[in-house]
């Protein structure tokens, strides 16, 4: 005989051997026991949740010769004609491969005749949401005006995709996901008698990796005893190829503390150690979720599936985490796992942690409060700008406290302000009392992903502050014409990175090495050339 899958060989007969699903089995055997029975029923809710399992016993149930409260005797001659596949009255079908509008009217012409063994004919209509529009139109016929000998119980995960025709003519029933408590009874249950040993630890791991659903519970445990009798948490981590709980509060502190080399090795490990990165994603998710409610939620009973110990290593380590952080890391995350449906998984996940760890590439508002919180707290945990000052040897006149946008360009040197001086200006910008931006690479590297045109152009190039203005060097001739187009995204993005590595908001200007002004150079056309050179 071959071998049978667990969630096959424990199938629950009964209504009474249904786990988890008390408020519809109950409903439905007290309607059988009263002799109330309709024509068509709607099962809805996730998968491995008792949705088929209840309609192939309600079959068993309507057509039973000994019903017990409700449930099927099992013993009658229509309950083992079911059981071993023989009764023809009982039709299932799948609309995932039968949901054209002809499989829908052949149906209608068999609905007609009369059972041939049993009291009714039950159709059970598996993904009954697969079903095209015409074919919905053409059951909805059916539904309207059925036989009396005839009952309909439609199964589906998505319910919102069915006609408000179709839902308005059933009863409808909703499955809900299965209590972490509940699976892990049942599979301690099931490997007392298949003579497994499975671990507290282990059977909770394994009912977190079902999310709810029972089917998919029994799945993993006969995945792990092909591996081994005695079933640990390392059986399950290893046979399901996630991460565990260990290298997720690993990665979550290397995060945390902005280390990017190890928590990028870290994913190297658990790449070489076959680790899905898809389901690593969606584990730290979970984890940092984990830390998001144990952060939020005062209750002694937290809507978390762990065991004791491990609930107090997640609370350790929330501890430590700020909300705001915990929901800043749960965004990326989330962005990730949309990027991850097309792209490289390795790759979006080692940009995801690279985002988390360098919170001076993150330019959204989230990072940015932490680098002040960090500030305010004296806990700076970002590279900070390095300014070399040097006293001037004589004072200079400061340049004008205006920004480029404010001021129109002059049509002609004969419409310049009076109150501006050409050979003061020039000084301002050229003469030494400044200080040069240790940290100009830092901005460059940023301007290589924020914006790579302006950082090409700004290759070999140096800065300098002077007052509330970032004084460019650059000897890139490209450098003023982009500066000064009517495109203002160069100069966003120059003063963007400046801010986020400087922490302060500049004013754009070229800087000119130092030199005598002459005094017989035209005054008015050194100034008019000096406007040039500003970012107007």
């Amino acid at each position: 005989m071959s071998y049978q899958a667990l969630y096959r060989k424990y199938r629950p007969s009964t209504f009474s051997e249904v786990v988890g699903q008390e408020h519809i089995t109950d409903t439905l055997k007290n309607e059988l026991a009263s002799g109330k029975i309709v024509h068509a029923y709607l099962f809805t809710g996730t998968r491995g949740t008792g949705k088929t399992s209840c309609a192939k016993i309600l079959a068993k149930a309507v057509n039973c010769l000994s019903p017990k409260n409700g449930d099927p005797c099992l013993e009658c001659e229509a309950c083992k004609l079911i059981n071993d596949g023989e009764n023809t009255d009982i039709v299932e079908i799948d609309a995932a491969s039968n949901n054209s509008v002809d499989s829908i009217r052949e149906l209608r012409e068999q609905v007609n005749f009369t059972p041939a063994s049993s009291k009714y004919r039950v159709y059970i209509i598996d993904e009954v949401h697969m079903l095209t529009i015409s074919a919905f139109n053409d059951l909805l016929k059916t539904l309207e005006e059925p036989p009396a000998h005839v009952v309909f119980i439609l199964a589906t995960t998505e319910v919102h995709k069915l006609p408000a025709t179709i839902l308005s003519r059933c009863q409808r029933f909703d499955f809900r996901r299965i209590e972490p408590e509940k699976i892990c009874q049942r599979i301690q249950h099931i490997a007392s008698i298949e003579g497994l040993t499975v671990t507290d630890e282990a059977a909770t791991l394994i009912a977190s990796a079902a999310d709810g659903g029972m089917r998919d519970a029994l799945s993993i445990l006969d995945l792990c005893a092909s591996s081994s009798k005695n079933i640990d948490e390392n059986t399950v981590s290893s046979v399901c190829a996630m991460a565990g709980n260990k290298y997720l509060l690993e990665l979550a502190g290397f995060i945390k503390q902005n280390d990017c080399e190890n928590a990028l090795l870290a994913i190297d490990r658990l790449h070489n150690s076959s680790v899905d990165m898809q389901r690593l994603l969606g584990e730290l998710i979970t984890h940092y979720r984990n830390l998001m409610i144990i952060k939020t939620v005062k209750s002694s009973k937290l809507p978390i599936v762990c065991s004791v110990s491990q609930l107090n290593e997640l609370k350790a380590q929330a501890e430590t985490y700020d909300i705001r952080d915990i929901m800043r890391v749960l965004t990326v995350l989330q962005e990730a796992t949309a990027a991850m449906q097309t792209g490289n998984r390795r790759c979006e996940m080692e940009m995801a942690v690279i985002k988390l760890c360098n919170p001076q590439a993150f330019s959204d508002l989230s990072a940015l409060e932490k680098r002040i919180r960090a500030l305010e707290n004296g806990t700076v945990d970002f590279k900070q700008p390095e300014i070399k000052t040097e006293l001037p040897e004589k004072p200079v006149a400061e340049p004008e406290n205006t920004d480029e946008e404010e001021i129109p360009l002059p049509e002609a040197p004969d419409e310049l302000p009076a109150q501006v001086e050409p050979k003061q200006t020039e000084k301002a910008v050229s003469q030494s009392g400044i200080s040069r931006v240790e940290s100009w690479n830092e901005i460059i590297r940023l301007l290589r992903t924020s914006c790579p045109p302006i950082a090409g152009v700004l290759e070999n190039s140096s800065a300098y502050i002077k007052g509330d203005f970032l004084l460019i060097d650059a000897p890139n001739s490209m450098f003023r014409s982009l500066i000064n187009s009517k495109n203002a995204s160069y100069r966003d993005a120059i003063r963007a990175a400046a801010q986020s590595v400087l922490g302060s908001v500049y004013k754009l200007g070229p800087y000119k090495p130092e030199k005598t002004v002459k005094e017989e150079d035209d005054p008015l056309a050194a100034f008019a050339e000096n406007l040039k050179n500003f970012e107007i």
